[in-house]
């Protein structure tokens, strides 16, 4: 068994370097800093990053795990993605520049009203806090198996340990040192998997050029699925994966936010170009990773877990020797880090411009920066309480299903933008918050019925990635039928006024 005094020891140097980072990001930094880095983020600093951005700790086990079942069905998703960051690109930045936001949701505020913004805002700050708290959960607990309980340490104090050291390298920088950390952070977390698979062709005494011959050769590799019926479709997977990149990231402050700080549009737009580029080859690597773990297996005639998810952390912290196991700790910490310690800053924009509206104040710089710690303080504390929660109720079905109800969100921002940017027709605003509420909830009802109740119906067909259209499309609509054709109001109210 791996010392966990060996193991905190590199967690600690980790952030360490995080925290010297941010002390050399940080210095002077004020409000234009924190929020959009004041528009001076180098392009290929934020591209890379974004690896770690669109990964957390979830993904790095979850994927090579699902080798073994779902083949590299996944790479279907992945192309996906690379035509929705193109789109991002294409139609999303370029709005997100002209208007010169720094909280994307202000685009809500001006095309239909404040309740559009607060109910965008809303969603994203449920969404993100979840979904942060759940893979901060997951991470932690493995870090509590291995190290904390090893030193009779409780979770909760784990929690703010690790909280906190958050807090230390981003209450202060903000997106001016995000820019960099989460770059250190993708370059741990590719390193994490490079590191494994000379871990494991180690371990199978194989050369690099057999491995390539071993991988391409198994069972795991089929890309393409062309049955209609179940979740793994090509046209569901692709078109899904398009709208997951263009919601979850062009939607998503968290995503955007590092993108906005870019010191022009070309810029941030050679920034996500490339960054899809990126990650569709770092998805090829975790693929492969999963591959040669289940190949690892086979040939060393090691029982798989139950869940697939283990396959990656039992291999490399109970068979593959310390250095695997010091490579898949670093690689886990950086992969759930990068997605989390970004979120308590872009959690803190949402709510110091969408809600409290402090960009607008006329208070003094000073003061605001006071209210904007506070505020970042305040999400940080917030995370805590509702990991202890995740912990209190230790189930991780009800993690995944929290995880999967905060994806449900993005459907209604979806729906809200592209009404915005493809109509013109006004909306009623006030009536956005429950249309928002309904849209999902169809959503899921739809879901449940075709995939539990009645699959028979559809000759076995199952939604799966795809609900994110029908979630979007069902609030189109839904804005469609609550709103009035705005040039034609507008027509007949200047009428009225030349009549008097």
């Amino acid at each position: 068994m791996i010392s966990p005094w060996l193991i905190l020891s590199f967690v600690a140097l980790y952030f360490a370097a995080l925290v010297i980072i941010s002390k050399i990001t940080a210095a002077k930094a004020g409000n234009s800093e924190y929020f959009i880095g004041n528009k001076q983020s180098p392009w290929y600093a934020v591209a890379f990053g974004m690896i770690g951005d669109s990964l957390s700790g979830v993904t790095y086990i979850s994927v090579p795990g699902a080798v073994g079942t779902a083949k590299f069905s996944y790479l279907q998703l992945v192309l996906g993605y690379v035509i929705g960051y193109w789109i991002i690109g294409a139609i999303l930045l370029p709005l997100y520049y002209r208007m010169n936001l720094t909280s994307i949701y202000t685009y809500l505020e001006k095309r239909f009203g404040i309740a559009s913004q607060r109910t965008g805002a809303f969603f994203f700050i449920v969404s993100r806090l979840l979904g942060a708290a759940g893979r901060l959960w997951l991470a932690v607990s493995v870090l509590q198996i291995f190290v904390f309980d090893a030193m009779g340490v409780p979770f909760m104090l784990s929690v703010a340990i690790i909280i906190g050291l958050m807090l230390l390298y981003t209450y202060r920088g903000g997106i001016k040192t995000l820019v960099w950390t989460d770059a250190f952070q993708s370059a741990f977390l590719l390193l994490g998997v490079v590191l494994s698979i000379v871990a494991i062709v180690s371990a199978l005494d194989i050369s690099y050029s057999q491995m390539v011959s071993e991988i391409i050769h198994s069972n795991y590799t089929q890309v393409f699925f062309f049955d209609p019926m179940p979740k793994s479709f090509f046209a569901k997977q692709f078109l899904a994966g398009v709208f997951i990149a263009v919601t979850m990231t062009g939607l998503d402050q968290n995503m955007m936010q590092k993108n906005l700080s870019c010191r022009s549009l070309p810029e941030a737009q050679k920034n996500v170009y490339w960054f899809s580029l990126i990650v569709l080859v770092v998805n090829v690597l975790f693929l492969s990773l999963g591959a040669l773990l289940y190949i690892y297996a086979e040939a060393k005639g090691i029982a798989m877990p139950a869940k697939s998810d283990a396959l990656f952390p039992t291999l490399a912290l109970n068979h593959l020797g310390t250095f695997a196991a010091m490579v898949f700790i670093i690689g886990l910490t950086a992969a759930t880090f990068n997605s989390a310690d970004s979120v308590l800053t872009t959690l803190t924009t949402s709510l110091y411009i969408d809600f409290f509206a402090l960009d607008k104040s006329k208070e003094s710089e000073q003061k605001k920066i006071v209210k904007r710690h506070a505020i970042h303080i305040g999400f940080a504390i917030l995370l805590l309480l509702v990991i202890v929660l995740f912990q209190v109720l230790n189930n991780q079905a009800v993690i995944d299903t929290i995880l999967m109800l905060a994806g449900y969100t993005y459907g209604p921002l979806l729906g809200m933008f592209a009404f915005g940017i493809f109509s013109k027709r006004k909306v009623k605003d006030t009536l956005v918050p429950v249309l928002c509420v309904i849209a999902p909830a169809i959503s899921y009802a739809l879901s449940y019925w075709v995939n539990t109740m009645k699959p028979e119906y559809l000759n076995g067909y199952q939604i799966g990635n795809e609900l994110i259209l029908v979630n979007g499309l069902i609030t189109y609509l839904g804005l469609w039928i609550l709103s009035e054709n705005k040039l034609k109001n507008d027509y007949s109210k200047q009428k009225k006024l030349d009549r008097n």
